[in-house]
């Protein structure tokens, strides 16, 4: 008899992003933000440099590093990167998920470089990454979220190189140690590991990106959204506030909350060790699952924030895709009409399964709790296939 669970999720929100925010968060927290007046004001300006300053110093960053708020995420970011230092140097992209393939369309169809290699996550890995050149400008993202890889240690890099090292460390910042001696430029978003709403995205520049930026000038056109210099002179207003375009000053409200939380929760070193936690308590439950597995193969590569997983029972596999999609479907509705779990379906880029933050805004006892339902669905679907099929 598959009997019901008792304890149920305190919150259903398990996305992979936009990620749960923290347990304390409320509208209410909200209601200082600078809306209905410009940014440019001087009450919109303080917040934009109060966001950038404690970034900075939550995530220690140097003191000659730059920090600036960009538009469109993430992707804004790493785009703004890309388009604006690229191009003097041969470059090495590693690929192992999905949005370190879209940097690479964007490095060789769009920007149209072709020295270019690639290294594909496997299991010569670490060797390959043992013999980069790093003469070259090296592309990669730390913490995929796509099918639940990160790199655990870029020790690999040298603190002495000569080409820069562009990091998307989109899930990385906040749940994992950003060394940033390794890393010229460093692209996050907000809703990630923070769980703030998805609008601006951070980027962080090394004083070597800097002297790129300063001498070197594209052969291609920038768009403005994506700009970092004006008059062929580094915009340094970007990194007092002056945001490029019109932020949604709530989204920025919503940060500053977020960074406010994890100062008062013990800083990031907290968070990572959280983010561990949750991920163990992911982990003891897979290993001791007869129908679930991790989609990364070796643990050393897996990511403790985005758990990527996929079923390995024969009685399932042995469907057509069509029907796998259908049965994890039907337990993925299953899960969403009784409110434990939203909004955990694999990215539309990887294999059939769940994929569960385990972000340090996600309460222990919810993931527990979720395991559990986890197995009441499953076993709940495969009763009613087999009868169907009987």
């Amino acid at each position: 008899m598959i009997t019901m669970p008792k304890l149920r999720p305190s919150s259903p929100h398990f996305s992979s992003g936009p990620c749960k925010k923290h347990a304390n968060w409320s509208l209410l927290s909200l209601a200082n933000a600078a809306i209905e007046r410009s940014h440019r004001s001087e009450f919109s300006q303080a917040k934009l440099r109060q966001a950038i300053k404690l970034t900075r110093e939550l995530l220690k960053v140097p003191d000659d590093y730059k920090l600036a708020l960009v538009p469109a995420s993430d992707t804004g970011a790493m785009e703004m990167a890309l388009w604006n230092l690229l191009g003097p140097n041969p470059v090495v992209i590693l690929l192992y998920e999905y949005f370190a393939k879209e940097w690479l369309h964007d490095i060789t169809v769009e920007l149209k470089l072709v020295d270019v290699q690639t290294i594909f996550a496997d299991n010569k890995l670490f060797a390959q990454l043992s013999g980069i050149d790093f003469r070259k400008d090296f592309v990669f993202v730390l913490n995929g979220t796509t099918i639940g890889m990160s790199l655990p240690k870029i020790d690999f890099i040298p603190i002495e190189r000569q080409g820069l090292v562009i990091c998307d460390a989109s899930a990385a910042a906040f749940s994992q140690e950003l060394d940033f001696s390794r890393l010229d430029v460093v692209t996050f978003s907000c809703q990630k590991t923070l769980g703030a709403e998805a609008n601006q995205g951070i980027i962080i520049l090394s004083p070597k990106a800097l002297q790129r930026l300063e001498s070197y000038s594209p052969s291609w056109p920038i768009p403005k959204i994506l700009r970092l210099k004006k008059d062929k002179c580094i915009d340094y207003e970007l990194f007092q506030g002056r945001v490029i375009n019109t932020p949604s000053m709530l989204c920025i409200e919503d940060y500053l909350d977020s960074l406010l939380w994890v100062k008062a929760t013990g800083g990031v070193p907290a968070l990572i060790a959280k983010t561990l936690d949750n991920a163990k308590i992911v982990a003891d439950y897979v290993k001791a699952s007869t129908w679930l597995d991790y989609i990364v193969k070796e643990e050393a590569l897996r990511a403790k924030t985005a758990q990527c997983l996929r079923i390995i029972d024969p009685d399932i596999t042995r469907l057509t895709i069509e029907g796998q999609r259908e049965f994890i479907e039907n337990m993925l509705n299953r899960l969403a009409c009784l409110n434990i779990a939203y909004d955990i379906r694999n990215h539309r880029e990887a294999p059939l399964g769940f994929r569960i933050w385990t972000g340090a805004s996600i309460e222990a006892d919810d993931l527990r709790a979720l395991c559990e339902w986890l197995d009441f669905t499953f076993f709940e679907a495969k009763h009613n296939l087999n009868y169907n099929f009987a």
